[in-house]
């Protein structure tokens, strides 16, 4: 080859090379993980089933949160919700309100499955419940509760076990109390998710406040942080209508509180 054509062809692998350093985009940076996210949350059910329980009386519930989780790990968390039971239920003239306070740690232990463990204060603002002068007095504890938990996850399956530090809900005597909850989210595509559940009660020195509940609740995720759930659900206790712990009539205020139940919802995250 001559030096002409050499120089020629030099000059046009240049040219060829700096013109395709021109028209390919660069590759993005990736975005650095935050420290920590906030979010909150507002939503509405049709009624407040905690562990297949209405807290309600079966009417419905408006109710908020706010989450802090680190990238560590570790998650703070609070939420609320109007209620009724414990005034219902063992007499306390005051406390229509549930105010949740939760902290833990959140880490993987191993490939698909994660650890979870924490503590949280079910509170009852104002209850005066087991108090001198109210209905029951004696025989009923204040209704704040505070339990451990534990749970592991591995890939859409969670089994989670919680343990009362001191008295369960009201229950005199009932320190360590235990739930377990075993669940599973089934991703159905198309931003649809299906969970069923199953968990057991365990209140110490109240044989007859133990139940097993259910659950199958069908989750939409409507884009822009609103989902809409709705779920099926019930208790073992449900078949003694009218009698037994939970379906006393005059101890929710006439209602049939632990019976099977569509409960609907709808939740905005932001």
């Amino acid at each position: 080859m001559s030096f002409k054509l050499t120089v020629i062809a030099i000059a046009a692998l240049v040219t060829v090379n700096w013109v395709s350093a021109q028209t390919t985009a660069p590759a993005a940076p990736q975005a650095a993980e935050p420290d920590y996210t906030i979010s909150y949350n507002v939503g509405a059910v049709t009624d407040y089933r905690f562990r297949g329980i209405s807290q309600t009386s079966n009417g419905p519930a408006i109710q908020g949160g706010i989450d802090f989780a680190h990238k560590s790990g570790v998650y703070l968390g609070a939420w609320v919700s109007n209620v009724v039971w414990v005034r219902a239920f063992n007499g306390a003239s005051q406390s229509n309100m549930e105010l949740d306070w939760y902290g833990g740690y959140k880490t993987e232990v191993a490939k698909d499955t994660t650890l979870d463990v924490g503590a949280i204060h079910y509170g009852y603002p104002g209850n005066n419940s087991g108090a001198a002068g109210t209905v029951g007095a004696g025989a009923w504890s204040n209704a704040n509760t505070n339990e451990f938990y534990g749970a592991l996850t591995y890939r859409i399956y969670t089994a989670k076990y919680s343990r009362s530090t001191g008295d369960f809900l009201g229950n005199i005597n009932s320190k360590g109390s235990t739930y377990i909850d075993l669940s599973a989210a089934v991703d159905l595509g198309n931003g649809m998710t299906l969970t069923p559940h199953i968990g057991h009660q365990k209140v110490e020195n109240t044989a007859a406040a133990n139940y097993t509940d259910y659950a199958l609740t069908l989750a939409k995720d409507m884009g822009r942080g609103l989902s809409l759930t709705g779920a099926v659900m019930g208790t073992s206790s449900g078949k003694n209508k009218g009698a037994g712990f939970y379906n006393n009539y005059a101890q929710f205020d006439g209602k049939y509180v632990a019976g099977s139940t569509l409960v609907l919802g709808a939740k905005y995250t932001f």
